[in-house]
């Protein structure tokens, strides 16, 4: 079997997983009544208002802690919570230092290849 017909196959398994969540959820809205799907629709109302609020502090608090562990350079444990640290990666520009090595080859030695890795993506 060639990669691209797994990839349909795997395509067609992502279809179904979406067709039976589809499903399910047409059941569910069959049971429910007009006068349920109102109640619900009522508290959906009154409680977006109070997680917009509370999502507003948590991205301004999420910010000033990264903020602060950056400014520290080191992990902060709290009671519930981890701010890792983590330093900024180092970048080279390989196409130029692959042209320097041709002119120094014993710089070659220095030179290490992670392993490929593979996502997939909807098209």
């Amino acid at each position: 079997m060639t990669i691209e017909t797994k990839l349909d196959e795997l395509s067609e398994l992502y279809a179904q997983r979406d067709l039976s969540a589809l499903d399910k959820q047409k059941l569910i809205d069959a049971i429910l009544t007009d006068e349920i799907k109102a109640k619900i629709a009522e508290v959906e109302v009154e409680f977006s208002g109070k997680a917009e609020s509370v999502n507003e502090k948590i991205s301004l608090l999420e910010s000033e802690v990264k903020e602060l562990v950056k400014q520290s350079g080191a992990s902060v444990k709290g009671q519930f919570l981890h701010a890792v640290f983590t330093k900024g990666r180092v970048t080279w520009d390989s196409k130029s230092l692959d042209g320097y090595v041709k002119a120094h080859p014993e710089l070659a030695e220095f030179r290490k290849e992670g392993e490929p890795s593979v996502s997939l993506r909807k098209i």
